[in-house]
């Protein structure tokens, strides 16, 4: 007795400390109405469903039992049963409970998981968009439908179990026979099994009204797309009219079984019944493939064309796609000056040549400074000013490596080694002579271009693990010559283990009793856990998709992650659908599971990059933006869980700065537009303008060629925009079929501007694929190659490079080694064509010259803009007051508290003055030399 009391408060103890750590940890980053929302939802669910199951099969169970027939009218089968009905009889009712219960706990804990569908009906806001079929919102189809088959299924699971339930009653009690002669059942057990199957019917003509909708939102194999979704012309012409015919039949199959409680007889609701069959197979199936055989197929592009053209139009508008620009682009250069064209070269791209997922061993060598600090394996792109202009800089963190630490026990892996320090950047436009990174911020602690800022990191993405912070045990902070710094935490991050009761939950919950008694945990003892930044964001907004990048910038004078967020749906009616597990997948996911979107693997057909969210690396305080302010699933989401987004306003300047456009659902973008690049529905369906994005050329992944950010001039821009890039083949070919980057500095009034250059199909202009080719292909490259091989020694390509030029396009790939005792990787070639014409040399400026034949007469960029030089002192003094008004705007715009608008706005009037005056003074100027010529021409 004593051990099974002890069994069963062990048990009560350990769920009661899942769910109080639960309660805990949302209430320490102050998320607790996410957590309290999320628990009422699914425990309403729970008992309204189950309660609903119990009753419905405990009502039946009871009639069953109270229309049995009198025991003298049992013939000899039920009599066989006698013994049952004795045994049951004294624990009938107990039974009853324990039948009802155990259904309702099924249903119940089944009802609780359909959260999300409940929050978003009840909180569903209209798209203010129609389908073009049945002119319903498309929050009919996102919010409404997925509940009302919700609905639906739990009837029909409630009819086929009450039906079971009563029948197996109506047995035990006599109501039905089996072998017997005579009646097979009772004119009450006739009754009631007739309305349970009237209820089942009527069920079925519910679900066949609803499926006329589903034609909306259903898959269906098509050779135009994978994962068509939408009505063609079968569905529209065969399959909806068959839909409404056997909702008609069903109607009256259902009203035949319930005309049974009057007539007592099952020969009409039998008949109807089958009719029922027979018209879903002759009506629901045969009659839509006839059409198809001999409707569709003979002209299957003049029948399908209209249906085609709204699936077109919905899957762009779902995607975020409708917007893009595609613009015929020649691939061939029409410049015969290769001085202009050399120049032109720095003007339209800052070629990045530190690729982020290749030089991480090579920060860690270099910047390690101790063994138990550790750099992610792909590092990030972001940009940083420099002489009031933006640098495209590859940073990482200093993160904590516990297989580091000089000695593993539970105190030093839990209490002493707490956290990562600094931040490291380099440029990414440059390297050393001896191949290293030029590192803009580095040492420990960190010092370089970033300026102070705090740089403890207790909050990374190789953080994995708990510590213990804040109390007796003081923390290892960081080494320096003067030896070894210890610190204690004083965020107000993590839960308070001052009381026993948390710290014997947390004993349980880790499964780690030391929590419970050790000595080394005290009076403001903190416990740290869920701390990568996708980890905290999932958890404080379930409902959002995480992007599998989040990247570190300096914002603020803090370290900080920023995570992006996804809204996704799966009702968007006519948009093909697309699973993200797969088309986020590239050979950065193959090789590194982290940056692969591991949420959400099943297939939607509506994305928004709805929310841009922040985690402290310090405190680990979660915060979450609104960025797109017009997606209705979003509004939706903000209404279930009000207070928990903040607006888009509250985006400090600083911050801004660093946001930029999502990989994740740009690689989504990408592989719609492979195909609905087109507009035209008899182009889509010949599939003669079908592309591919091709395989990573730099290494044996088999994997498609990620993307890349850097700054870079599209042909229809006036400057370079930060910007994310990828390339296109033909299917089926390597040939480079067309170039598409979108603007990724949401500073910039084109942010999110999808642009695509589409190359022409009558010449060919070679692909990632044959240029790679083409550089291991040249004897000189070769055999450089070969050498810089030789003995230990390890080649590795970088990110390869498109960026358009003058008509042509520009490739540039850096080439490292890792060799001999070196064990981390340095620039030592860098690889350039354009045209036909290739480049292996040691440096980008001298692999450009040699490719265009000539030196670059652009003077190096010295980080300032110089006003043009004039001999006109009034124009010249104009200029200068116009280039201090530019800078002082940048200062406004870059104050530590936020943009100062008032600052920026005196800023642009005294620019627009001082370059009026220069107008003036210069025209003024050529009217004086216009008049001298006059004159001079009449004295002559």
């Amino acid at each position: 007795m004593t051990l099974g009391v002890l069994a069963v408060l062990g048990m009560a103890f350990t769920m009661f400390a899942g769910f109080w750590t639960d309660w805990l940890w949302y209430r320490s980053v102050h998320y607790s109405s996410v957590f309290t929302t999320t628990l009422w939802t699914k425990i309403g669910l729970f008992f309204v469903f189950g309660l609903l199951m119990a009753v419905a099969v405990g009502f039946n169970i009871w009639l069953a039992h109270r229309l049995r027939p009198p025991l003298s009218a049992m013939s000899l089968e039920q009599q066989s049963l006698d013994r049952y009905r004795m045994g049951i009889a004294p624990y009938k009712t107990w039974l009853l409970l324990a039948v009802t219960a155990l259904v309702g706990l099924i249903a119940g804990a089944s009802a609780a998981g359909q959260w999300r569908t409940w929050l978003l009906w009840v909180n569903g806001v209209p798209f203010h968009q129609k389908d073009p079929q049945f002119h319903l919102d498309v929050a009919f189809y996102a919010f409404d439908l997925p509940w009302y088959r919700f609905l639906l299924g739990f009837g029909f699971a409630a009819a086929i179990l009450c039906l079971i339930a009563a029948a197996l009653t109506h047995y035990l009690y006599g109501g039905l026979r089996v072998t017997s002669p005579g009646a097979r059942a009772t004119a009450a057990a006739t009754g009631h099994l007739s309305v349970l199957l009237g209820v089942f019917v009527a069920l079925k003509a519910v679900a066949y009204w609803l499926d006329r909708y589903g034609l909306a939102v259903k898959s269906s194999d098509f050779k135009a797309t994978d994962n068509w979704t939408g009505l063609r012309y079968v569905d529209a012409n065969a399959y909806l009219p068959a839909k409404t015919i056997l909702f008609c039949i069903a109607v009256i199959c259902a009203l035949l079984f319930f005309a049974t409680l009057w007539r007592r007889t099952w020969q009409l609701p039998v008949i109807g019944f089958g009719l029922m069959v027979l018209s879903a197979i002759l009506i629901g199936g045969l009659y839509p493939a006839i059409v198809q055989k001999f409707q569709v197929q003979p002209n299957e592009q003049a029948k399908e064309a209209p249906y085609v053209q709204k699936n077109l139009k919905a899957t762009r508008d779902a995607y975020g796609i409708d917007d893009t620009k595609v613009n015929e682009y020649a691939g061939k250069s029409t410049t015969p000056d290769k001085t202009v064209l050399r120049d032109q070269v720095d003007d339209t791209a800052s070629l990045r040549i530190l690729d982020p997922n290749i030089v991480s061993p090579t920060f860690q060598q270099l910047q390690q400074i101790r063994n138990y600090y550790g750099f992610p394996t792909n590092l990030d792109v972001d940009r940083y000013p420099k002489n009031g202009k933006d640098q495209d800089t590859v940073i990482g963190l200093r993160e904590l490596n516990l297989d580091g630490i000089p000695k593993n026990n539970w105190i030093n892996d839990h209490f002493r080694y707490t956290h990562g320090y600094g931040v490291v950047a380099a440029k990414g436009t440059e390297a050393d002579s001896e191949g290293r990174p030029v590192f803009t911020e580095k040492n420990l602690p960190s010092t370089g271009d970033l300026g102070s800022y705090q740089q403890q990191i207790y909050y990374g993405e190789k953080t994995t693990t708990y510590s213990i912070v804040g109390g007796p045990q003081k923390e290892v902070d960081y080494s320096d010559d003067e030896g070894e710094k210890t610190t204690s935490y004083t965020g107000n991050s993590g839960v308070n283990l001052d009381n026993p009761v948390n710290r014997a939950a947390y004993a349980v919950a880790f499964n780690e009793p030391q929590i419970l008694y050790s000595g080394a945990i005290g009076k403001g003892s903190r416990i740290l856990y869920n701390r990568t930044p996708k980890d905290r964001v999932e958890a404080v907004a379930p409902w959002l998709t995480i992007d599998g990048d989040a990247y570190p910038a300096v914002v603020d004078h803090r370290i900080q992650w920023i995570v992006d967020a996804y809204t996704t749906s799966n009702g968007y009616p006519y948009a093909s659908r697309t699973t993200l597990g797969d088309t986020t997948a590239d050979s950065l996911t193959a090789t590194n599971n982290s940056r692969a979107v591991v949420a959400q693997q099943n297939q939607v057909n509506y994305i928004r990059n709805s929310v841009k969210a922040t985690v402290d690396a310090y405190t680990g305080e979660v915060k979450l933006y609104q960025w797109d302010t017009r997606d209705p699933v979003l509004k939706t989401w903000m209404k279930a869980f009000p207070g928990t987004v903040k607006p888009r306003a509250d985006i400090s300047g600083d911050l801004m700065a660093h946001l930029r456009y999502p990989q994740d659902l740009f690689k989504v973008q990408r592989e719609l537009l492979t195909r609905y690049h087109v507009t035209d529905a008899q182009t889509f369906l010949s599939g003669s303008e079908v592309w591919e994005v091709p395989d990573d050329p730099t290494n044996d992944s088999g994997s498609a060629v990620p993307p890349y950010y850097l700054s870079m001039k599209m042909p229809d821009q006036s400057a370079q925009a930060f910007s994310l890039t990828t390339t296109f083949t033909p299917n089926g070919r390597d040939n480079l079929s067309a170039f598409m980057a979108v603007d990724s500095d949401p500073r910039a009034a084109d942010y999110g501007k999808i642009r695509i250059l589409k190359l022409p199909t009558s010449t060919t202009v070679d692909g990632p694929k044959q240029v790679q080719s083409q550089f291991n292909s040249e004897s000189d490259i070769a055999e450089t190659i070969s050498l810089l091989s030789r003995g230990h020694s390890k080649v590795e390509y970088g990110n390869l490079l498109t960026v358009p030029l003058d008509g042509g396009l520009l490739y540039a790939e850096p080439v490292y080694v890792r060799g001999g005792s070196l064990k981390y990787p340095l620039l030592r070639k860098v690889l350039v064509t354009y045209e036909g014409r290739t480049a292996f040399k040691d440096t980008l400026g001298e692999a450009l010259d040699e490719v265009f034949g000539v030196k670059t007469s652009t003077p190096p960029d010295t980080g300032t803009t110089n006003p043009p030089d004039t001999a006109n002192p009034t124009v010249r003094q104009a200029l200068q007051d116009a280039q201090k008004a530019i800078d002082a705007g940048k200062e406004a715009l870059k104050q530590p508290q936020g943009p100062d608008w008032d600052a920026w706005a005196k800023a642009q009037k005294d620019l627009e003055a001082a370059l009026k005056r220069a107008e003036d003074a210069q025209t003024k100027a050529d009217k004086a030399d216009k008049a001298d010529k006059t004159n001079g021409g009449h004295k002559s």
